[in-house]
C-alpha cells in the first residue's frame, strides 16, 4: 500500500475541530471544515488510508443501498465528482456503472424488490434480460446461470490507495492540519464537556472532537466508559493480473465480484464473506448481531484465537500510558488465501475475460460494523462535544465524503443537508447495545 501524502509533525495546541482517524470519513471531514474555513487538525496514528480506507473494492454506489442511505449517498456521488475534479491527480475516479448479476429466482426477487423501493429517488437503475447482461460480458449468448441483472450506469469507483492520500493534500491545501504517525489516547474533558483530546504528543483542545476511527472507535471509546456496537470483521481482497477488459463496469455475483482497475487488472473479492474473531465484546453485542451471523453463516468463519487479548480486545490504559493504538499503528491483517482462490476459481467460471487471470496481489482488511450495517454518525449522549462518524460496515467508502460533510456540519452546528436522525446511535437498545455511557462523566 503505497503512501504520498506529505505528514505535517508538529502537534498544535489548539484548533477548532480535532478528527481522530485518517481514513475516507475522516480526511472528508477535514476537508469540508477546512473549505468552511474552520481550523481543523486531523490525528491518524499511523499513515492516511493505511487500514480500510485504501483497503476495500473502490466501489462507488447508490445501487443496492439501504433506502436510510440513499440521501445521503447520492450527495456522496455528487461530492465525489467534485473531489475528483478539484484533486490534481487522476485518482481512479470513473463513472462506469454498477451491475450485479441475476442468477438465481431469489437475485431477481431480491432485485427487483430494491428496484420498486427506490423509484422516488430517480436513479437511473433498471433490470437487464439475460441477453443484455451476457452482451455486458463479452458473450454471444446467454450463460446458463445468467438470468438478468440489475444495472445502474451512472454508479462509479475510483483506487482507494491513492483517492483518500489525494483528498488529504486537497483538505491541507484547504488549511487542514493533517498529523500522521500520532495517536490519540483519549478524550479531555471540563465539566463534563469533550473539549480536546490527549495525543501520545500532549494536549489539544477544541470546540468539538470528531471521532472516525474505523474499528478503533469502540476501543478509544471503552477506555472512556462508552460502549458501542460496533465490532470488526477480516475482510480478503485481492487484483489480478492484466486482463482484457469487456466492460466499463463493475459486476457482483454471489460467487465473485470484479471491478476494473487502472492498472489493467480487476479488484476481486466475495460479499459477505469474511471472517470474525471472537473477543469480548463479541460476547458483549453479541445479540445485536446475531442477526448478520444467522443470515451469513455459510460464508461467515467464526475464529477464537490469541486476537481475544489483542489491540481491539478488553484493554484499558491511562492517559500518560502508551495505548493500544501505538502499538499497532497500521493493522494489517492476514487475508484469507484459501478463500481467495476458490473466489478466483469463481470469477474465472461467471467472467469469462478473467479466463487466464491470476492473483498479483492478495491483502486484508478489518471492517467496523454495526448491528444494520448502517454508519453511526451523530453526537454521544453521554459525551457532549463528541460526533461519531463510524461503522461504516463495509461499504463506506463510496459514502465516505458524505459521511464527513454531516460530521462537519454536526460539529460545527450547521444543519446537514440529509438527515441525520437516521444514522443516530439512538436507534439501537440503549440497555444493551446502544452507546451509552457507563460511568458518571
Amino acid at each position: 500500500m503505497q503512501h504520498h501524502s506529505k505528514a505535517i509533525y508538529d502537534v498544535p495546541k489548539r484548533a477548532s475541530v480535532v478528527v481522530i482517524g485518517g481514513g475516507v470519513a475522516g480526511v472528508s471531514a477535514a476537508l469540508y471544515l477546512a473549505k468552511s474555513g474552520i481550523s481543523v487538525v486531523l490525528f491518524e496514528k499511523g499513515r492516511i488510508a493505511g487500514e480500510q480506507s485504501s483497503r476495500n473494492w473502490g466501489w462507488i454506489r447508490k445501487q443496492g443501498r439501504d433506502l436510510a442511505e440513499m440521501p445521503l449517498m447520492i450527495e456522496a456521488e455528487r461530492l465525489w465528482r467534485e473531489i475528483a475534479a478539484e484533486v490534481d491527480e487522476d485518482i481512479g475516479y470513473r463513472q462506469g456503472g454498477v451491475t450485479y448479476l441475476v442468477q438465481t429466482e431469489a437475485d431477481q426477487n431480491l432485485r427487483e424488490g430494491w428496484l420498486a423501493k427506490v423509484k422516488d429517488f430517480g436513479l437511473d437503475s433498471r433490470m437487464l434480460t439475460a441477453s443484455e447482461a451476457s452482451a455486458m460480458l463479452g458473450l454471444n449468448a446467454p450463460k446458463a446461470n445468467i438470468k438478468g441483472a440489475l444495472h445502474t450506469p451512472s454508479d462509479s469507483y475510483a483506487e482507494p490507495p491513492l483517492a483518500v492520500p489525494a483528498m488529504a493534500r486537497l483538505a491541507q491545501r484547504h488549511g487542514a492540519q493533517i498529523v500522521e504517525a500520532v495517536a490519540v489516547r483519549g478524550l479531555h474533558r471540563e465539566a463534563g464537556r469533550v473539549c480536546g483530546v490527549v495525543t501520545e504528543r500532549g494536549l489539544v483542545r477544541c470546540d468539538a472532537v470528531i471521532l472516525a476511527g474505523g474499528v478503533w472507535s469502540r476501543t478509544l471509546l471503552e477506555n472512556e466508559g462508552l460502549t458501542l456496537p460496533q465490532l470488526a470483521i477480516l475482510s480478503s481482497v485481492m487484483r489480478t493480473t492484466r486482463v482484457s477488459q469487456v466492460s466499463t463496469s463493475t459486476f457482483g455475483a454471489n460467487g465473485a465480484s470484479i471491478r476494473p482497475r487502472a492498472d489493467g487488472g480487476v479488484t476481486l473479492a466475495r460479499a459477505g464473506a469474511a471472517q470474525f474473531d471472537l473477543i469480548p465484546a463479541a460476547f458483549q453485542h453479541f445479540g445485536a448481531f446475531l442477526p448478520i451471523l444467522r443470515s451469513r453463516w455459510q460464508i461467515m468463519k467464526l475464529r477464537a484465537g490469541a486476537s481475544f487479548f489483542g489491540p481491539l480486545g478488553r484493554t484499558r490504559w491511562a492517559m500518560d500510558q502508551a495505548s493500544p493504538f501505538e502499538a499497532v499503528r497500521v493493522m494489517d491483517p492476514t487475508p484469507d488465501t484459501s478463500l481467495l482462490k476458490d473466489v478466483l476459481g469463481a470469477a474465472q467460471k461467471l467472467y469469462p475475460h478473467l479466463a487466464g487471470a491470476r492473483m498479483a496481489e492478495s491483502w486484508g482488511g478489518m471492517i467496523d460494523v454495526t448491528p444494520d450495517e448502517i454508519p453511526i454518525i451523530g453526537p454521544v449522549a453521554g459525551a457532549p462535544g463528541l460526533i461519531l462518524a463510524t461503522g461504516l460496515s463495509g461499504h463506506g467508502f463510496g459514502l465516505g465524503p458524505g459521511i464527513g460533510r454531516m460530521a462537519a456540519d454536526l460539529a460545527t452546528g450547521v444543519r446537514p443537508q440529509s438527515d441525520p436522525s437516521l444514522f443516530s446511535n439512538t436507534r439501537f437498545d440503549l440497555k444493551s447495545s446502544a452507546l451509552a455511557s457507563k460511568a458518571a462523566l
